[in-house]
């Protein structure tokens, strides 16, 4: 895939990424960035279970980087929510 392709697949999947964890989006970059890293995860979530990763701009692929946002996501609030504020 195309580094542009990666960058679409990325946006869209951090943007239904971040409505499905907190339900507001957390910036044009960061969605950006979280759902690249989202693909990734995921390509590698469903690699293990036996699944094919992220194989194209296809639906499939967004569906499995929209599955890797959603644990990347959720693990960023889940260590973000540790932080205090002094």
């Amino acid at each position: 895939m195309s580094l542009l392709a990666w960058i679409v697949l990325g946006l869209i999947a951090g943007f239904i990424g971040s409505k499905v964890v907190n339900n507001t989006g957390q910036g044009l970059v960061v969605d950006i960035l979280l759902g690249i890293v989202g693909a990734v995860v995921g390509g590698f979530l469903f690699n293990q279970f036996g699944q094919p990763g992220v194989s194209g701009l296809n639906l499939y692929s967004l569906l499995v980087a929209v599955v890797g946002a959603v644990v990347v996501l959720w693990l960023y609030h889940a260590l973000a929510g540790r932080r205090r504020v002094l």
